[in-house]
């Protein structure tokens, strides 16, 4: 499913943990619930992967493996469905069971501070390894398999609400999990298993040293020879959650910045290019056509539009970033084309109300003359008419903005550790009548046109 096969449509992004009890519980059926109810056709939230550290999805243990933090523990007895999920996951489920058995045997060490043995996987190492730890690695199996059955469940339950689930999947891993670990030939990798290059964005506007993440690269010629096998597989599972997914940082596969990863910044890195045109055709010719959403914020290249539009992939456009003095700012409302997801603020942004507040007053003006209002209290709810309003198929709203909530609402701060990804909402802060009110809006949007077709929501889960 594409947001085209949504319809003009509407939707809000909440990551799970932001829910009252921050899990996919009760709570999350209600959610659906008042989603429905208010016309929106779209639940947007964050990865679901393991944190490898504090609460940050964007850096997790694997690429598969759902975070059971977030749902609701139940028995171990399987039911009849594991086989079959087990089949089809087990290229990354044992390997990301042993992983997170030996994390904790090894103090939580990173996988290249384990013993040599442990860190080459020395075959007989680990099939010893394997035995002594039987009972820890069915429980973790089996965890991430009830995982994904209460997920079905809830996303059924979605679909009958007319609710297409819409996920995140970061472009790159994280080195210190279970996929690197276990499959070294797809990364570039030193033969002693250290990263010799590193991801990051170069020096910009707003940061002089650009950003490193440290992230390993892949080695886009192994994964290539194999078809990229791994990739298909990564999406097939994504699938399996979500009617959508967005693909963070989309311009990663027109061209890579390369950091040696002896440098400390950014700043001395260069760009590759990389096959993701012959990813993107082999994804497409495996899976069909793959209801993906590019991430293209930021400095984009004219390749990567291209790369973009050649498998009609929706982009991205966010309205806090259309006031300044460019005419042609694919932010500005109206150079927003039709296959975009238009939001107001992403989970990096501050809340309208809290960038408006902390505008200098003639920064503020402007933004009121463009938006045509008088009163600084108009301004949250004429950004979201505006996105309402606009030529994009999918708008999209942070529940904060929903709510006209400030900056302690902020979910994550760039570049910052502390204080992120930590915000809840409780049932009380929404209006009784806010449903309601939201409905009507978007009924005069012609944003609350099409219910959601089952039959097309789902790809077919198989094994790759």
């Amino acid at each position: 499913m594409g947001i085209q096969t949504i319809g003009r449509a509407a939707g809000v992004l909440l990551h799970p943990t932001s829910l009252p009890s921050g899990k996919l519980d009760a709570d999350a059926y209600r959610w659906v619930d008042w989603l429905a109810d208010a016309g929106f056709k779209v639940w947007q939230m964050l990865p679901l992967g393991v944190p490898l550290a504090g609460l940050s999805p964007y850096q997790c243990a694997s690429a598969f493996a759902v975070n059971p933090g977030l749902f609701e523990e139940t028995p171990l007895n399987p039911a009849a469905s594991f086989d079959a999920w087990y089949a089809n996951q087990k290229h990354w489920v044992e390997d990301y069971a042993l992983f997170m058995v030996l994390k904790q045997q090894f103090d939580g060490k990173e996988w290249a501070a384990w013993p040599p043995a442990f860190r080459s996987r020395d075959p007989q190492t680990l099939f010893t390894a394997r035995g002594e730890h039987a009972e820890a690695l069915a429980a973790i199996i089996h965890e991430q398999y009830s995982c994904w059955l209460q997920w079905q469940a809830l996303r059924t339950y979605a679909t009958e609400r007319g609710v297409a689930l819409f996920g995140d999947m970061p472009i790159f891993v994280a080195y210190d999990s279970a996929d690197v670990w276990a499959n070294p030939q797809r990364f570039l990798l030193d033969d002693t298993g250290t990263p010799t290059l590193v991801t990051g964005v170069p020096p910009d506007y707003f940061s002089e040293t650009g950003q490193r993440w440290g992230n390993p690269h892949y080695h886009w010629e192994n994964m290539q020879a194999e078809n990229f096998q791994w990739w298909q597989q990564r999406l097939l599972y994504h699938f399996e959650f979500f009617d959508l997914v967005r693909l963070d940082h989309f311009r990663g596969l027109a061209a890579s910045w390369m950091i040696p990863a002896t440098e400390p910044t950014a700043i001395n890195g260069y760009w590759q290019e990389v096959p993701g045109d012959a990813m993107l055709a082999s994804l497409q010719a495996a899976l069909g056509n793959i209801p993906l959403v590019a991430e293209d914020l930021g400095v984009i290249t004219p390749d990567v539009t291209e790369l973009r539009d050649k498998y009609d992939l929706p982009g991205m456009s966010v309205l806090q970033f259309g006031f300044d003095h460019f005419e042609d700012n694919p932010h500005k409302p109206h150079n927003v084309r039709a296959n975009t997801v238009y939001y107001t603020g992403t989970h990096d942004n501050d809340t309208l109300q809290g960038w408006f507040t902390s505008l200098s007053e003639e920064a503020q003006q402007h933004v009121m003359q463009v938006l045509g209002v008088e009163d600084a209290s108009q301004v949250t709810d004429t950004m979201l008419d505006t996105i309402f309003a606009s030529s994009a198929l999918l708008a999209m709203i942070p529940l904060q903005d929903l709510l006209h909530l400030g900056s302690a609402a902020r979910m994550n701060t760039p570049g910052t550790v502390e204080g992120n990804w930590a915000w809840r909402f409780d049932w009380s802060d929404i209006p009784d009548t806010l449903a309601s009110q939201l409905h009507e809006k978007l009924q005069g949007h012609q944003r609350d046109e099409r219910e959601l077709d089952s039959d097309t929501t789902r790809h077919t889960s198989r094994s790759v």
